[in-house]
């Protein structure tokens, strides 16, 4: 404890200072110059207590993986030509492996020898004459696979946060939960939820896949699809009638590019006046187009977006320049949305929705006004029968109480903080209360333990703190240690009630030893009480 008197008012004063600068931008509005040059951050409330969309989302890991595979056996392909490996057939396996059938083991041996080493992430796992030829599978590493599926979550919340901010939501809270869940709360939402939602979910993988031209779509439609190929529908809605035509193509599974690769989208209307999406292709994207388009001059190019064929032109001739343009009959925020998700980058899997709940922002209000009554009327009795109980020690009691609520806010307002009030925070803020006063209560209690025992006031005082400071210290930490775990793996109302009991535990431990000691060492040493009132 620091002896000086004055060293510990300067410090008391000093913290309540700083605590209502932090607390009035809360209050009221600051001066213009504040806002420019000094923090100006009000409280941060949580989606409970000002409205807006809670939305948890499961990330179908599996896709990712099954993208990886299809890129490497796109990799595979390009290396068996430049290799001369002839090869019948290659199609996916599984979620995580693909089959190679070549024309003789001659030619698999190749393949083992120039190929198959540079695919470093797959191993063999079978290999073998069969009706179809000589077949060869590979697998995924399971490392790797459960690499792909953790980067796919870190890079759908990555996503999912550039989608939001670009829809202009003010401090939205994206987390992961769990393995393959995500947490979104947008706080303030109090419009275009629907779009929201429809905005963050659309995967927005952008394929571009041959259409194949030498199969029987008729006999596909049936159910005989060809290995390797499936059906897709472009998708085309009469403005006037509003009639949906599904146009039917049999593509081939294969990816030959993804969106990945794009730089910008842009919505720009063309000579009819119908929107049309324009993409840039990175250095790399550009150079795997025009070579992409020009193995396949006079064929058709599918362009799939979320398993929907927009266009499928004729590729005419090799296309240079990294350009590409997606047509379809939009309405004016169907392309802006579209072009908005396609520059934030798309998901590497498609995420499911587990949980939708919109709260609204009268039920938030309610739950500001029966919170901040139950936080005013639990004060009150406190104030109140701790005043009667302790008489003048009592008032001491109460003055650390409000420093200490006021300390809680101050904190959560911290520029290196920005705690979110939630209504479970309140919760926590009423608990800290009664948690605060018991602090006191145990130190009172000892006093008159040692003014029954004979002691001086001063010294009953001095004994008081010392033996209630481990009694209150083991206490609050215990229930700070319990609170940990909620803050580390708890998201929402209940990691806001965490933080909350931790900070208002901190800031009791603070008002309850060294403020209210300060107050009673200045009545002994500056007032000369000889008597302690308690």
């Amino acid at each position: 404890m620091i002896e000086s008197l004055k060293t510990r008012f300067v410090i008391i004063f000093s913290v309540l200072a700083i605590c209502l600068f932090l607390i009035y931008p809360s209050i009221g509005p600051v001066p213009a110059i504040w806002s420019k040059y000094l923090p100006d951050s009000p409280i941060r409330l949580g989606l409970d207590l000002q409205g807006g969309l809670y939305l948890v989302l499961e990330v179908q890991v599996e896709k990712a993986v099954e993208a990886v595979v299809d890129q490497t056996m796109l990799e595979a392909s390009s290396l068996m030509k430049d290799e001369r490996i002839r090869y019948v057939d290659l199609h996916r396996n599984s979620a995580d492996s693909f089959v190679i059938s070549f024309k003789d083991p001659d030619q698999a041996s190749l393949f083992d020898q120039k190929v198959l080493e540079k695919l470093s992430s797959f191993k063999k796992i079978s290999s073998g004459q069969t009706d179809k030829g000589f077949e060869t599978e590979l697998q995924l590493d399971p490392k790797t696979v459960e690499s792909i599926k953790q980067k796919a979550v870190r890079q759908a919340v990555d996503t999912i946060r550039n989608r939001v901010d670009a829809f202009g939501v003010a401090e939205p809270d994206v987390v992961i939960q769990g393995t393959d869940r995500i947490v979104v709360q947008l706080p303030g939402l109090k419009e275009d939820v629907n779009r929201a939602i429809d905005i963050i979910r659309r995967t927005a993988r952008l394929e571009f896949r041959l259409v194949d031209e030498k199969g029987d779509l008729s006999a596909a439609l049936k159910g005989a699809v060809p290995p390797g190929d499936e059906i897709l529908y472009q998708l085309d809605k009469n403005p006037r009638t509003g009639a949906v035509t599904r146009t039917p193509f049999l593509v081939k599974k294969q990816v030959l590019l993804t969106g990945d690769l794009l730089t910008d989208a842009r919505v720009h209307p063309d000579h009819t006046g119908r929107m049309t999406i324009g993409m840039d292709f990175n250095r790399l994207g550009a150079q795997q187009f025009e070579r992409i388009t020009g193995e396949h001059v006079r064929e058709r190019l599918a362009i799939v977006l979320d398993n929907r064929v927009y266009s499928a032109p004729v590729i005419k001739d090799r296309i240079s320049g990294g350009s590409a343009i997606i047509e379809g009959m939009f309405s004016p925020d169907e392309a802006h949305d579209l072009a908005l998700v396609l520059r934030a980058g798309s998901l590497p899997a498609p995420v499911k929705i587990l949980e939708n709940r919109s709260v609204g922002p009268s039920l938030g209000e309610d739950s500001i006004k029966a919170g901040r009554n139950a936080i005013v009327l639990g004060m009150l009795l406190i104030v109140i029968c701790i005043a009667l109980y302790y008489k003048w020690s009592g008032l001491v009691a109460d003055i650390a109480l409000f420093f200490n609520l006021i300390l809680i806010f101050a904190v959560m307002v911290s520029p290196g903080l920005r705690a979110t009030l939630t209504l479970p925070g309140l919760a926590g803020v009423a608990l800290t209360i009664g948690m605060a006063i018991d602090a006191n209560i145990l130190i009172f209690e000892r006093i008159r333990e040692e003014l029954r025992l004979g002691r001086t006031p001063r010294a009953a005082l001095e004994n008081g703190y010392s033996k209630a400071f481990s009694t209150i210290f083991d206490s609050n930490l215990t229930t700070i240690l319990s609170a940990l775990p909620l803050i580390q793996f708890g998201t929402g109302p209940i990691k806001g009630f965490a933080i909350t009991l931790c900070i208002g535990l901190i800031a009791s431990m603070f008002t309850a030893l060294f403020v209210t000691r300060a107050i009673f060492d200045y009545a002994f040493q500056v007032k000369r009480i000889k008597k302690l009132s308690v």
